[in-house]
């Protein structure tokens, strides 16, 4: 990419159309070839200087201690011997210390992993080894599931404590209550690790190299992805795609939040979906620091009492969400009686947004929510609704700016308005493949440059897209992507089991949760025991929700398990 603007043939983009209407801009300008993340994160720190980046707890983060942190983790990291492009993964929920590791690992010039801390061993294991991982930093909450590794899977642990950069006071009481009163972090022993306060004070020692040789083409982060083989891949996002879709972001946004500045006071982002998401890392953690807002971290926000408390001690003006998240918050009468008089806007991604929680969001906080689209993949925007529509219009809304998607046919042929076929999105922000698998890259990318995304859909005369299927056997759980495959692999090797399929099933409450049928080869094989197996070795949102035992499952002539006539026994059943 060199420092043009970024032209497509317009007449071929029915979406035009909507951005005349609604006066948006549809090209964006990239920066040089030889930017990088790093020069983004420098001038957010001049330009927004003295001012709160973060929060969590009531505890504030400034622009100068996040620079000065991720700095001190960057010289710590540089001093332990890795090289550029060394890959350093980061496993923390929403709390101060996942951001400093976060840009300090991308400032130190390495690739930045994102871990869900939820995941089990067997989960974590894989990601670590898939990925050549050398150094791993990561919550004490969740260190025992690291320590449990047979094998030593990384050269270097950073151990952080959910207190360490809270005052000291603060900082001791808060650790003191997680270890021994909420007992939330389980006995665990990694030898050779150093606690993250350590780490800070060597890092602060050293002398920080600002890499120099890094551009818009170097991968900046290793993003996890599932995908139809079951093995979770990671997606190669280069800075300029995560610079890309920073810039496209502002561009579609526009002045949405300009009277903050007028106000000399700083918009809020509720940052209730987790950071290692790659929806809340661009859009809350990145966009944020481009933008100069305050991140309002919360650490869970399962637990419904802190999330209200962070949503009234910091009112949000941007408030991105899943729908599961919309739709608890406005059946809470408590939610409802709060003051939403500076929340200018709230986007819908992850999962489809229904229809009745954006009436009754909009009812409660007078708020029309945005439904958005994208990808791990795609950094992950590629549509969006434009802002200022009185109704949710229950679609996914127009391409990004500088964003081709078409809808494809089996064969790559676009096919024509209004019929079905499969999204595909192509532009800055579409990854450069997935990591060390050429082959799973060569599948879903067309010779054009084309991503396909597994979704089915349609477009209408003004460019608008909606998706009406899913090609692919995902199942969505409250924004996140379970793969069948993933799943059976994992609960076949229970000894007990001779062979199994997973669905998704419909749940009011996430959307739809796993489903899976069993053949036994042990009668006394139990739903309990099935669950309890699942528990042990899958994250809590991939776990089968229900257990049928039959006597065979349906296959193909060449023995693939058809999961779609299990969908079509379940739905026969559903309505006997």
């Amino acid at each position: 990419m060199d420092n043009q603007t970024t032209q497509f043939r317009r007449n071929e983009r029915p979406w035009l159309k909507t951005y005349e209407k609604f006066g948006m801009e549809y090209d964006i300008e990239m920066p040089p070839a030889n930017t990088s993340l790093i020069e983004v994160f420098e001038e957010c720190f001049v330009k927004h200087k003295g001012r709160i980046s973060f929060v969590c707890m009531n505890q504030e983060l400034s622009f100068d201690d996040l620079d000065t942190y991720s700095k001190n983790i960057a010289a710590y990291l540089q001093s332990l011997g890795l090289k550029k492009g060394d890959k350093v993964a980061v496993m923390m929920p929403n709390i101060l210390q996942s951001p400093v590791c976060i840009l300090g690992v991308i400032r130190a010039g390495f690739v930045l992993v994102n871990v869900n801390p939820l995941y089990t061993t067997h989960e974590l294991e894989h990601q670590l080894k898939d990925s050549d991982t050398k150094a791993l930093i990561l919550l004490e909450n969740f260190a025992k599931t690291y320590a449990d590794i047979a094998s030593k899977t990384v050269d270097h642990v950073v151990v952080a404590s959910m207190g360490d950069l809270m005052s000291p006071v603060k900082g001791f009481i808060v650790n003191t209550v997680v270890r021994h009163v909420k007992k939330m972090v389980p006995a665990y022993n990694i030898p050779g690790s150093v606690n993250f306060k350590k780490a800070m004070k060597v890092g602060a020692k050293k002398k920080y190299k600002r890499p120099t040789d890094i551009g818009l083409e170097n991968v900046a982060v290793l993003q996890y992805t599932g995908g139809t083989t079951g093995v979770a891949k990671g997606a190669m996002l280069t800075h300029g795609n995560l610079i890309a879709n920073l810039i496209q972001a502002d561009t579609y946004i526009g002045d949405a939040f300009d009277k903050y500045e007028e106000l000399n006071e700083q918009p809020v982002i509720m940052t209730a979906l987790p950071l290692y998401h790659i929806f809340s890392f661009t859009v809350c953690c990145m966009y944020g620091l481009r933008t100069g807002g305050i991140n309002s971290l919360v650490p869970n926000p399962r637990d419904g009492k802190s999330l209200l408390k962070a949503y009234k001690d910091y009112p949000p003006a941007f408030f991105p969400a899943v729908n599961t998240l919309f739709n608890g918050l406005i059946n809470s009468e408590e939610f409802r009686a709060l003051d939403h008089s500076k929340l200018e806007m709230s986007m819908g991604g992850g999962m489809a947004v229904l229809t009745d929680t954006a009436r009754k969001w909009k009812e409660g906080t007078g708020n029309v929510i945005v439904q958005g689209y994208g990808l791990s993949e795609t950094s992950p925007v590629a549509s969006a609704n434009p802002m200022g529509l009185d109704e949710f219009p229950g679609n996914i809304g127009v391409p990004f700016p500088a964003t081709d998607m078409a809808i494809l046919d089996e064969e790559g042929n676009e096919v024509a308005i209004g019929e079905r076929g499969e999204i595909s999105v192509r532009g800055p922000q579409v990854m450069k493949g997935y990591w060390k698998r050429p082959e799973a890259t060569a599948e879903v990318m067309t010779p054009d440059g084309y991503f396909r995304t597994g979704d089915i859909g349609v477009m209408d005369e003004e460019g608008y897209f909606k998706i009406v299927d899913r090609k692919k056997d995902m199942i969505i759980v409250s924004g996140f992507n379970v793969y069948p495959n993933e799943v059976e692999d994992v609960m076949s090797q229970h000894p007990k089991i001779l062979e199994c399929g997973v669905i998704g099933v419909e749940s009011d409450k996430s959307g739809e949760v796993p489903k899976i049928f069993i053949v036994a080869n042990d009668p006394s094989l139990t739903e309990q025991e099935v669950l309890d197996y699942a528990k042990e070795n899958l994250t809590g949102y991939k776990r089968p929700r229900f257990v049928e035992f039959v006597d065979e499952l349906p296959k193909s002539n060449v023995g693939k398990i058809l999961r779609k006539d299990l969908r079509e026994m379940e739905a026969a059943k559903n309505k006997a």
